[in-house]
């Protein structure tokens, strides 16, 4: 081990330069699958893989080969799902296309009808959404149709009423028009002193 931490760092850049590129060459002057994993003393990652793979698939094939596990069951379980997971989608890609109508020569009659109720529940499905959402429309409509009818009406009665003031703007005072006739309650002034009144 070199001591000096500088001269240590130096001689890790230079010799893991010289590594990755002796591992290039091998992978294509000898057309080899080639996997380089470097780490640091600070932690830091190199590596190098052969264009034509993946360093996946040179760990797996290493622990075939040599015996040696180095996935752990938590590993192993999350392949397994990635596996569960990429088959249901394979298969519902499959279902897809035979609902589209598309590879229906492998079928037997038997699944064919099955696809055939599929379609016709999908279907009937659909027309009831179509249903449902025209329906709305229609009482959307219905609704702004009598928001407008009635302010329509209200205009219409402030329309009226403004005519009214104007014409009794226009009109003004008119000696021969009786205005005390069209007043709800008749009275009859009284003077504010007693000595005032006529005595009869």
């Amino acid at each position: 081990r070199i001591e000096n931490s500088t001269n240590r760092q130096v001689t890790f850049s230079k010799r893991r330069s010289g590594i990755l590129k002796k591992a290039r060459e091998i992978s294509v002057l000898c057309d080899a699958e080639v996997g380089v994993v470097i780490f640091s003393s600070a932690g830091k990652l190199y590596d190098y893989c052969s264009p034509k793979t993946s360093l996946s698939r040179i760990l797996e094939k290493y622990q075939t080969n040599s015996g040696k596990i180095l996935w752990d069951e938590k590993h192993k379980s999350v392949s397994a799902e990635i596996d569960r997971i990429k088959k249901e989608n394979d298969n519902m890609q499959i279902e897809l296309r035979h609902l589209k109508g598309e590879d229906l020569n492998s079928l037997q009659p038997k699944e064919l009808i099955m696809i055939e109720e599929a379609l016709d529940n999908g279907i009937v499905n659909v027309n009831e959404k179509l249903m449902d959402h025209w329906e709305r429309h229609a009482r959307n409509d219905k609704m702004l149709e009598d928001e407008n009818k009635l302010l329509a009406f209200k205009l219409h009665q402030q329309d009226i009423a403004l005519s009214g003031s104007m014409r009794d703007l226009e009109l003004g005072y008119h000696p021969d028009r009786d205005f005390a006739a069209q007043m709800p309650i008749t009275f009859r002034v009284q003077p504010s002193h007693p000595n005032l009144q006529d005595n009869n």
